[in-house]
């Protein structure tokens, strides 16, 4: 008879009419010849009752009492809460501001005086876009503000970094609780965005002494030039061999101060005129200045100007005393015997025994310069080889960076970076395949090779390359075998490939391979901006590129690769092209019968969709920078990952754990003569299971590719391609998720 839910008063206001009516009841009873005792026992009864609603009404009173009571118990509990939060806090309710923190209160002291219980979520963003203590980074902050404004219902979180004056940054995080409240977080996260511009520009310096290092080592002498033709990097050499004084060797020195401190004490010999007075107009038209610098004690230098590919140029200064006076003594010598012939008959044979002597010395020179060409190629190959480690250090690192930089305005620095340093890798990656082919030729060994798989390779490689510049990439299968050397062909077809591509934009490319009697020719056609009759023949030389609005980044070293590699293994290459039509590059090859134990390894099945990799990697890497860097890239992949610097550390951890790892990534190289193909073989005595394993080293040697066969380890080279890697890995996950559908089935 009475709701338990209704207020107090109108529990009472019911319980007093049902008392006036028992009353009203008892009263007709009597009347009609109930007894006065019936009737004075139930007015005892009714009056129980009546006590019993009255307490219960009473504890209900004090009840709601002490409720509210602790309402606001709990409600000065949650300010004095949000009050030592170390961001801002703010709650609104239907759109309204319902409680805050003083720091969202005092954030923006010009539009504190707005922040007062009742403003709305719209009024709130207009007064962040309008306050003059918030930066906008290239507009992006006001959009950022203007689409929280408008943060559609169906949204639940929304997340920024809003910069203020003073270097300081906040990240803003918008988050819908329920249908009529939502919550702004301001977390303050400059030292982070501090930390993370220290670290890039620490990086950069890295960069620049590695350089620095290299250069001063050089037995050159060599300085690049900004665009300006101002002084960037020079070695000891350079100043050396030109004489310079020290505020001509300053970084900024203008290329025309040099040059004329140059004329003043040299007398100036120029080879392959330019065709133009001005040396900026030369160096543009010919692609490169040639000069001698022949000097008043009798030395004579060599100075070589070639274009790089940000529009400066790089001066290389060499002593080539010895080969011009042995040319003048050529020279000199052929004239006297050619007058003593005129004078006697009989002069003959002295005049050939001398000749025999110039012969000989002649000799003797071209020994001593091929003997100095090849101690630079090793030079060069071992300062390159010794980059490879922090630079795939750096690779990784980068990669890293720019998933955590990702929603930040710190991802436009890192892609800019990303680039610079594919570039440098790219030019790394040709200094040691020029240097390789000086050095080993010996190395080349032709055998049956079955064109297939490579052109599969290289396509599914650059692929994420043909993307970037909006290239359709195809591949026409083959079944073809040719006589050739594996690797230097897979890496002469990636080079035709990636040519093809950077002077394609937005075009097709199409790689394929036809017979053409005992030959067959491999050929990459492309749709690109073509290349000009006199330009055929030299783009296959060193530091030459065709020029053009669409030509592509790069030294121009990849097509002279190409050429010195089908050079040493006979195969033959040429060009077809048109202007603004495109270009067809071809190399022949002699045909080969496919070996009778041997089958074309079919190409890669697709990569792995997007996602984390749900993986337990085991890394062994020696270097602590390296090592970090790999782990960082693995995690932001989604794997676990333990980091070990040796075989014994990654025992330890495969014991701690308890179960084997999905997948081993060991560099081949360890501490104290240890290699990763000892590591990979204990750990996997160790846990007993046959796990997959990949390993990563600078080494190309044929013997460290046939110890990692033998232990069924893939083998990826520094720098590492990520792309492969992610592959790898993925593909390691795909063999553990069917090895583990197989054992529940």
């Amino acid at each position: 008879m009475i709701d338990p839910s209704d207020p107090p008063e109108r529990q009472v206001q019911k319980q007093a009419r049902i008392i006036d009516a028992l009353l009203r009841r008892n009263a007709r009873q009597h009347t009609v010849g109930h007894s006065a005792y019936a009737a004075f026992q139930s007015a005892v009864t009714l009056q129980e009752q009546v006590w019993a609603k009255t307490r219960d009404l009473e504890r209900a009173s004090g009840e709601l009492e002490q409720l509210r009571i602790d309402r606001e118990r709990s409600r000065k509990t949650l300010t004095e809460a949000l009050s030592v939060m170390e961001g801002g806090f703010a709650l609104f309710t239907e759109g309204r501001l319902d409680i805050c923190n003083d720091l969202f209160e005092t954030l923006l002291p010009d539009v504190a005086h707005r922040i007062r219980p009742g403003l709305g979520v719209p009024e709130y963003f207009d007064a962040l876009r309008g306050s003059a203590h918030v930066l906008n980074q290239d507009g992006r902050t006001r959009e950022a503000l203007a689409r929280a404004r408008e943060m559609p219902k169906g949204q639940s979180v929304n997340t920024f970094v809003v910069g203020l004056i003073g270097d300081r940054w906040f990240q803003f995080s918008l988050q819908r609780m329920s249908a009529d409240s939502q919550i702004i977080l301001q977390t303050d996260i400059s030292g982070i965005v501090r930390r993370a511009r220290r670290e890039k520009d620490h990086l950069i310096d890295m960069h620049a002494h590695y350089m620095q290092a290299a250069f001063d080592h050089m037995s050159s002498g060599l300085g690049t030039f900004s665009r300006e033709g101002a002084l960037l990097i020079h070695n000891d050499r350079f100043r050396e061999l030109l004489g310079l004084p020290p505020r001509l060797v300053r970084t900024g020195t203008a290329f025309d101060d040099i040059l004329d401190f140059i004329r003043a004490g040299h007398d100036l010999q120029q080879e392959d005129p330019p065709g133009g007075t001005d040396w900026r107009e030369g160096l543009r038209a010919a692609g490169h200045i040639r000069k001698r610098l022949r000097h008043s004690s009798g030395r004579v230098l060599g100075l070589h100007v070639h274009p790089l590919p940000d529009r400066g140029f790089l001066a290389d200064i060499s002593d080539i005393t010895l080969e011009v006076q042995a040319t003048e003594l050529l020279e000199r010598r052929v004239e006297e015997r050619t007058a003593e012939l005129t004078a006697a008959n009989m002069a003959l044979r002295e005049q050939h025994a001398r000749q025999a002597r110039v012969k000989q010395e002649l000799k003797r020179a071209k020994d001593l310069a091929e003997e100095a060409v090849t101690s630079k190629t090793r030079f060069l190959a071992a300062a390159s080889h010794d980059l490879l480690q922090p630079a795939n250090a750096a690779k990784l690192l980068l990669s890293s960076l720019a998933e955590k930089a990702r929603d930040s305005e710190l991802i436009g620095m890192v892609e800019r970076l990303q680039g610079s340093f594919a570039s440098m890798e790219s030019l790394l990656q040709a200094i040691l395949d020029i240097s390789r082919l000086d050095s080993t030729a010996s190395d080349l060994s032709a055998a049956p090779v079955c064109l297939g798989p490579l052109m599969s390779a290289v396509a599914e490689d650059q692929a994420p390359l043909a993307a970037e510049r909006r290239v359709s990439l195809s591949v026409v299968p083959s079944t073809a075998w040719v006589m050739s050397d594996q690797r230097y062909l897979l890496r002469s077809i990636q080079n035709l490939v990636v040519n093809a591509i950077q002077y394609s934009p937005g075009g097709r490319v199409l790689l394929g391979s036809r017979r053409q009697g005992d030959s067959v020719v491999l050929e990459v056609h492309d749709t690109g901006m073509g290349i000009g009759p006199a330009d055929q023949q030299r783009i296959f030389e060193e530091f030459t590129r065709a020029g053009g609005p669409g030509a592509g980044p790069g030294m121009g070293l990849g097509l002279s690769i190409v050429e010195r590699t089908c050079r040493l293994l006979g195969h033959r290459v040429s060009v077809r092209s048109a202007l603004g039509v495109g270009s067809v590059f071809s190399v022949a090859m002699a045909r080969a019968q496919a070996p009778r134990d041997l089958l074309p390894v079919a190409a890669a099945g697709p990569a792995l969709p997007g996602g984390d990799l749900d993986l337990l990697v085991l890394v062994i890497e020696n270097d602590p920078d390296l090592l970090f860097a790999t782990v960082q890239v693995l995690e932001g992949w989604g794997a676990s990952v333990f980091g070990t610097c040796s075989a014994e550390e990654a025992l330890a951890v495969t014991a701690e754990i308890g179960i084997p790892p999905d997948l081993i990534l060991a560099d081949y190289h360890l501490d104290d003569g240890a290699t990763g193909v000892e590591a990979i073989t204990a750990v996997r005595r160790a846990a007993g299971a046959a796990i997959p394993a990949l390993m990563v080293t600078a080494d190309r040697s044929v013997e460290l590719m046939e110890a990692a066969r033998a232990i069924g380890a893939e083998v990826l080279t520094k720098p590492v391609d990520l792309q492969k890697l992610r592959r790898r890995t993925a593909a390691a996950m795909r063999q553990r998720h069917g090895f583990s559908a197989m054992t529940a089935s």
